[in-house]
């Protein structure tokens, strides 16, 4: 990781057992990683526009939650890597726990029936999700973290996985999108990590518009915001499939993609007709 405190800025010295890559307080006095900061936009803008279709749509709580706990993740995030403070980096790192146990629960609970809750799985995952925080807190150790979020996500993966292969094998194309998505960006997180040294020296030798190219752990926001966008997506769309909606994949302004899904109050309304 880097060496804290690149330069003073306005949040003082950074209390956060993390300090990436990114120069401190270069671009803003107020923001101590600035591209690491405005990445997370993508955390937080389509994840809130997501949970106000799935809203409108009628569709379930637990997949409006989803879209928000990953919104959640986005403004922690932004919070950390603006002050680089200890209590902002728990705003971001806790919330990646909670909002991936949320998505096990969504992936997992596909094919149920409306109006069902698995309590065992809930309670396996809000134990979880209490365990991982309560060892984190006194043992301040982000390898732990890292490993328990990665244990969460095989999980999703080897869900995800059956679901294209066994069951709906034509949402292959999303759902392997989101997961290579997400592992490019796992990917860029560590080249950022492993050759901090030498990316900064690139950086000082390279013009301004393009050395930011090279702040990988910005990408890594970007493409693992993006991925986690797709797997709601892809768990929505399996779990619309399964109701007998009508889904569909469409794109906002030719470039974004989104779930639209016809009204579930609409639905009910023909069959009463």
């Amino acid at each position: 990781m880097a060496p804290a405190g690149d330069r003073e800025g306005y949040w003082g010295k950074p209390t956060s057992t993390l300090d990436w890559c990114e120069e401190n307080y270069v671009v803003s006095h107020y923001i101590a990683e600035f591209w690491n900061t405005v990445s997370n936009l993508i955390f937080i803008l389509p994840p809130i526009y997501g949970a106000i279709q799935s809203y409108r749509d009628g569709l379930e709580t637990r997949y409006i939650i989803a879209y928000l706990c990953v919104a959640a993740v986005g403004l922690g995030s932004w919070c950390f890597h603006m002050t680089l403070k200890y209590e902002m980096q728990l705003l971001d790192e806790l919330p990646m726990i909670y909002s991936c146990c949320m998505f096990v629960y969504c992936l997992y609970e596909c094919f149920k029936y409306k109006k069902t809750i698995n309590y065992p799985l809930l309670f396996i995952l809000i134990g979880y999700s209490i365990g991982v925080s309560i060892v984190y807190l006194n043992w301040k150790q982000p390898v732990f973290h890292q490993v328990m979020y990665g244990t969460l996500v095989a999980v999703l993966v080897l869900r995800s996985v059956y679901i294209v292969l066994w069951v709906y094998p034509w949402l292959r194309g999303l759902g392997y999108t989101s997961l290579t998505v997400f592992l490019l960006g796992f990917f860029l997180w560590n080249v950022d990590n492993i050759f901090c040294d030498k990316l900064r020296g690139l950086r000082e030798r390279l013009p301004p518009l393009v050395s930011v190219m090279t702040q990988f752990h910005a990408w890594w926001h970007i493409l693992t915001g993006l991925g986690s966008y797709l797997h709601i997506l892809f768990s929505l769309y399996s779990r619309t499939l399964y109701l007998k909606y009508r889904p569909k994949v469409k794109f906002l302004f030719g470039i974004w993609p989104v779930l639209l899904v016809e009204s579930t109050n609409k639905q009910e309304s023909a069959k009463k007709q």
